[in-house]
């Protein structure tokens, strides 16, 4: 890969933007490599949880701007229309894929994170940013508006009023403010943060069902955006169902009444149901 690092370790794999040069300002191809490393990370058992950083002294410093005023030209056709052939957006691309990822996501937010360097990691489960790091959601200051489906991750990750502020002044603020509005779940000196990072992948996993904690993470972003907590209790009502007499629930009852560490048999790539499929019967429902 060009544009980023893979690497797994202890089951958790670090994708490392890597570009430090141009403060990994964000391509096409890291685009594609970003969502090429979701795949192959979703596919391999071994990977328990993910951790996304960047090289060097920066996360990311936004869109690769080095074609100056005619950046976003190519993304209509020939006549300037940008219509049904319009390019997709390349940050929500990447975003979407990490919606439906099976695993825990874990943004180490070690350095200057603006434009899509901050909104690629609104589908992340936790942020984490150094103490010293800058954020900025700076779109309306480039006279473009966000992307990465941030308007629909943003204000449910922050006040409304908050996601106003930062996105109409553009203005890039201290990682302090992010945390204290609750974007950052928590931060460190960035010596230290990778390590963090690491410490909160293993701590979220090491004891879990790897197959449970896919459907838990799918089922309560998924909840984000649902009408009804009818919807949510049919999906839980299925999911409690399937999951309750297979060998994962088995094995962690037994582990449970035994004083033990279980062993969880069934695998994500191979055993994971669909718990949301309109092809599943809505239960009937009894009590």
């Amino acid at each position: 890969m060009d544009h980023i690092g893979l690497a797994v370790a202890d089951g958790i794999a670090t994708i490392t933007l890597n570009r430090p040069d141009q403060l990994n300002a964000f391509t096409t191809t890291m685009e594609n490599e970003l969502i090429a490393a979701y795949d192959q990370l979703d596919a391999d058992d071994s990977v328990r949880a993910i951790v996304l950083t960047g090289a060097g002294r920066a996360f990311c410093a936004g869109a690769d701007l080095s074609a100056g005023a005619a950046t976003f030209d190519h993304w209509q056709d020939e006549d300037g229309d940008e219509g049904a052939d319009a390019r997709r957006d390349g940050g929500g691309r990447v975003v979407l894929r990490m919606f439906e990822s099976r695993k825990p996501i874990i943004a180490a937010i070690n350095g200057p994170a603006v434009g899509v360097g901050i909104t690629m990691t609104l589908a992340a489960d936790f942020r984490l940013a150094a103490d010293d790091a800058r954020i900025g959601f700076v779109f309306n200051r480039r006279g473009i508006v966000p992307e990465s489906c941030s308007t629909w991750f943003l204000p449910r990750l922050v006040p409304l009023q908050t996601a106003l502020d930062w996105v109409y002044s553009g203005r890039v603020f201290p990682a302090t403010e992010a945390f204290d509005a609750g974007l950052v779940y928590k931060l460190y000196p960035r010596e230290s943060l990778l390590d963090e990072a690491y410490a909160l992948a293993r701590s979220l996993t090491e004891h879990s069902a790897p197959v449970s904690v896919a459907l838990s993470r799918q089922m309560m972003w998924r909840a984000l955006g649902a009408e009804h907590p009818m919807i949510a209790h049919r999906v839980e009502t299925r999911g409690i169902n399937i999951r309750g007499i297979g060998p994962d629930a088995r094995e962690g009852i037994s582990a449970f009444l035994e004083k033990r560490p279980a062993m969880f048999p069934d695998s994500v790539r191979d055993d994971l149901p669909d718990v949301f499929g309109e092809d599943l019967p809505t239960p009937a429902f009894r009590g």
